[in-house]
């Protein structure tokens, strides 16, 4: 017989505005889609500190409302990025986990679609998101080319290159390199998984390898260092036990226009099925996306904009037509 998965914690932001919205969400849809699930919610909060210039805690009635659905809430200290790099967020949270804790971590912008307690993570292979584009590095005139830019970083952290490459792709395909989205990435330790993040994010940041020098890090460090880091524990591209996420069990909707542009009817369905409770409606109206595109119903007149089988691409092609229509919000 086959034993049950073993527990992990999934790991979430939650901060002042749009974060604790879309944490609340992520929230009610982990307990509305898999009420069965064995490990902690927790929700990582920024404290208010030098890297601030506002207040970035939540409010206590998100926090409130969090603990109902059975999150709990886990202050850390930005040290590092805070207002200056929001998406260093996800790097310095980690390290208000317990150490030795197999976790997940998920952009808020996520919903949970299905039983992620059945998914079978290897987590001393960490791994992370493929549902992205070529985004990074750009092409310069000039520049040294991909490979390049590639093997700089590789050598700049003492890493083999070579065993990170796709080799059924060309030298000049960029599906080549190890390339995630950071909006899911797991590992066994959180604590070392995250000061490694750090560290070499910041000799990045600070001390970029030559090749480097025409790419721009902002918004792009954190998933610049995200395939370092799994390379460097023994991990790489996620495997088919993995498919739910970006698939039947998780949503990376990224924005509520582009949810209702693109996702599925189930999630959808599922969207507006959890922000109907009125305990969690008077706090969802307050942002004013959700009032919008859920409440007053902007959305549906969106999704009636496309054929979610014949989608523009790439996706800014999707943005451009849903600005054109004045309905993109963030």
């Amino acid at each position: 017989m086959t034993s049950a998965p073993a527990p992990f914690d999934i790991v979430i932001v939650g901060q002042a505005g749009r974060l604790q919205a879309e944490a609340l969400l992520f929230a009610a849809s982990l307990r509305a889609s898999a009420p069965g699930f064995a490990g902690r919610l927790l929700v990582a909060e920024p404290q208010p500190g030098p890297c601030w210039n506002i207040d970035p805690r939540m409010t206590a009635d998100f926090g409130a409302a969090l603990r109902d659905l059975g999150a709990e809430i886990r202050p850390f200290e930005s040290r590092h990025f805070g207002e200056s790099y929001p998406h260093g967020n996800k790097i310095e949270a980690l390290a208000a986990l317990d150490p030795d804790a197999p976790f997940v971590f998920f952009d808020s912008d996520t919903l949970v679609t299905g039983d992620i307690g059945a998914l079978r993570f290897e987590f001393d292979r960490p791994a992370a998101s493929m549902r992205r584009e070529d985004s990074w590095p750009v092409p310069r005139p000039g520049w040294p080319g991909a490979q390049a830019v590639w093997a700089a970083l590789y050598r700049h952290f003492g890493l083999d290159l070579a065993s990170s490459l796709d080799p059924t792709r060309a030298d000049t395909d960029w599906q080549r390199y190890l390339y995630f989205n950071a909006g899911w990435f797991y590992g066994a330790d959180p604590r070392g998984f995250g000061r490694r993040f750090t560290d070499w994010a910041l000799r990045i940041r600070d001390d970029p390898p030559p090749e480097l020098a025409q790419q721009s890090l902002d918004p792009w460090l954190d998933q610049v260092t995200l395939p370092l880091v799994i390379h460097a524990y023994g991990g790489g591209r996620p495997g088919p036990e993995l498919d739910g996420l970006d698939g039947d069990v998780t949503c990376h909707y990224r924005s509520f226009p582009l949810l209702y542009a693109r996702e599925p009817d189930r999630v959808v369905d599922l969207l507006e099925r959890i922000a109907a409770p009125n305990r969690i409606k008077r706090l969802l109206k307050t942002h004013a996306p959700i009032h919008r595109m859920v409440y007053r119903g902007k959305g549906r007149d969106l999704r009636a904009m496309f054929d979610r089988s014949a989608l523009p691409q790439p996706e800014r092609e999707i943005r451009n037509r849903i600005r054109a229509a004045g309905l993109w919000m963030r």
